[in-house]
């Protein structure tokens, strides 16, 4: 029996994120390979999931994939959106190029394309293929009425200006279901080199597209507050969860585990909830926001195998990773995961700052913690309190007292851990009149942190790291 379209539509829904994502990508022309480079798997992972995409959806080969999308596709207004309950769905439109010169349309094409690749490694969110939309020919209006066939949210336009002194960028994210533009932005940059200046472009963007302060997130959490409690999905309950765990305080994180927890059970397949949750516990142990330090590592362990299973690729899994085989004794393991989370991550800021403070504490060289941490900032320069958390504490191991006290009173101070460094830096400079201020404010919110809790449970392991930490907490009456 020939399923009519709206069965098509419903079909699709029943493939994973990571399924819908290889079936469009092999649908518009994508090979293996090339899937596998975007998506950063094997081209045998491909394969199997287009196994499995077949036997879903009732084809036999490629022509019949690309026949059932574009039937499907043509479902009217009233029927049932095959995305409703799945995550946005973004589109990066090829940069129109106002110069006619090859060197620049090439340049609008690149940055396009690597936005494209690079939103689709790190956004946590589906992007149709560049492929799809350069072949498309048409301008952004006129794809905004045929975009919904795609499943698409959200689109990313932009306009570039050139010459041989200077590169204008203009570049918008609209609401595709509405047309109202969500966020817009200029780029004004000297040329020196096109390819420095192309990577730079696109990591900036990203970085202002994605993560859990991205545009991209906040629009989706304010659009969730307006639901009622009922139509939460897994997305809406992570993107809620992602606004708590960045907190770092006792009920911010108490509340990210619940969200988590309630997104996987939404959604058990959920990779990046997963990540999260892992890293959520990960906080529960060095903070002493649980009851026990070991219940929090299992739990930690458990939520962080779950999610490298589902996604090896998933970076905040990788760092998070290397944190947990360093806090199992296993110091060689936490190396490799590191590096990992930094091939994999190596342009995101978040995972940076996430590295850099791995270095100062964990494992690794803690000198090269500072280019990471300052890399990061220089992709974020909005950042999010959390990063002056982690930024103080790899300046307080750098012996940086005075420019680890200014990062961390910029960070979150219903942390423990943030007190507690704050207290470190103020003995290490001598300034025993805010020692006992910060001290007595730590013991009287958080009697059930230690130093040596936090140690066990970050962990820090690298050596000097380690002393340091000691001498200034006996210092400052922390020990």
């Amino acid at each position: 029996m020939v399923l009519n379209c709206v069965s098509k539509a419903q079909a699709l829904g029943a493939l994973s994120n990571r399924e819908r994502m290889i079936a469009e990508k092999f649908a518009s022309g994508m090979t293996y390979r090339e899937i596998g480079n975007a998506l950063f798997i094997a081209p045998t992972t491909v394969r199997t999931h287009l196994a499995t995409i077949y036997e879903k959806l009732g084809v036999h080969n490629k022509v019949g994939l690309a026949a059932y999308f574009n039937s499907a596709s043509d479902v009217q207004p009233d029927a049932p959106s095959p995305l409703a309950d799945a995550l946005p769905v973004l589109a990066i439109f090829p940069f129109e190029c106002l110069n006619s010169e090859e060197r620049w349309l090439r340049l609008a094409d690149g940055l396009s394309s690597d936005i494209t690749i690079d939103m689709a490694r790190y956004a946590g969110l589906p992007v149709i293929a560049f492929h799809t939309m350069k072949a498309l020919g048409s301008k952004p209006a006129d794809f905004a009425a045929g975009g919904a066939a795609f499943g698409v949210t959200y689109l990313v336009s932009g306009r570039l200006r050139a010459n041989d002194e200077r590169i204008r960028l203009t570049i918008e994210l609209a609401d595709i279901r509405t047309g109202v533009s969500l966020w817009r932005e200029r780029y004004d940059r000297p040329v020196e080199q096109i390819f420095a200046l192309q990577d730079s472009l696109a990591e900036s963007i990203i970085n202002l597209l994605a993560g859990s302060f991205g545009i991209l997130a906040t629009v989706g959490r304010k659009a969730i507050r307006r639901k009622p409690p009922a139509s939460l999905s897994a997305y809406d309950c992570y993107l809620l969860a992602l606004e708590q765990h960045t907190t770092f305080s006792r009920s911010g994180n108490a509340e990210a585990i619940r969200l988590f927890s309630r997104a996987l059970e939404h959604d058990p397949t959920f990779a990046s909830a997963w990540a999260e949750l892992g890293y959520a516990y990960s906080v529960e142990a060095c903070n002493g926001f649980g009851h026990d330090l070991p219940t929090s590592i299992e739990n930690w362990r458990t939520a962080i195998e779950n999610a490298l299973q589902l996604d090896p690729t998933n970076i905040c899994a990788c760092a998070s990773l290397g944190d947990l085989r360093a806090c199992l004794g296993d110091r060689e393991g936490a190396e490799r995961a590191h590096r990992r989370a930094f091939e994999y991550g190596s342009n995101h800021a978040g995972i940076l700052m996430l590295l850099a403070g791995s270095k100062a504490l964990v494992v690794g060289d803690p000198s090269e913690a500072i280019p990471l941490m300052e890399r990061a900032m220089q992709l974020n320069p909005l950042a999010p309190p959390w990063y002056f958390a982690m930024q103080g504490r790899i300046l307080f191991v750098a012996g940086r007292h005075m420019e680890a006290i200014a990062a961390l009173q910029r960070s979150a101070p219903q942390s423990p851990d943030v007190l507690m460094f704050l207290a470190l830096a103020h003995a290490a400079v001598g300034d025993t009149v805010e020692v006992a201020k910060v001290t007595a404010r730590l013991k009287a919110e958080f009697p059930e942190f230690s130093v040596a809790r936090f140690i066990a449970g970050r962990p820090v392991t690298n050596p000097g790291a380690a002393l340091a930490i000691r001498n200034a907490s006996a210092l400052a009456g922390l020990d």
